[in-house]
């Protein structure tokens, strides 16, 4: 694996996790605010989470076939 390889999966690997943390701390705040909501947030919350990790491996698909 070349280093511009090793370079995009380490991008989309940090990208998804910084992503995902954010995800997840936004939605924590929103079911302190509203706990009522609790279950439509964690809903949400776990469909963005698949949708960044999707990419993330899209990503890292893409960058291991330009190698």
């Amino acid at each position: 694996m070349t280093g511009l390889a090793a370079l995009g999966c380490g991008l989309a690997a940090l990208g998804a996790g910084i992503g995902i943390g954010s995800i997840g701390g936004k939605a924590m705040e929103g079911i302190a605010r509203q706990p009522e909501a609790s279950g439509e947030i964690r809903g949400a919350m776990i469909i963005a989470a698949a949708l960044v990790e999707g990419a993330a491996l899209i990503a890292i698909i893409v960058s291991f076939l330009c190698k």
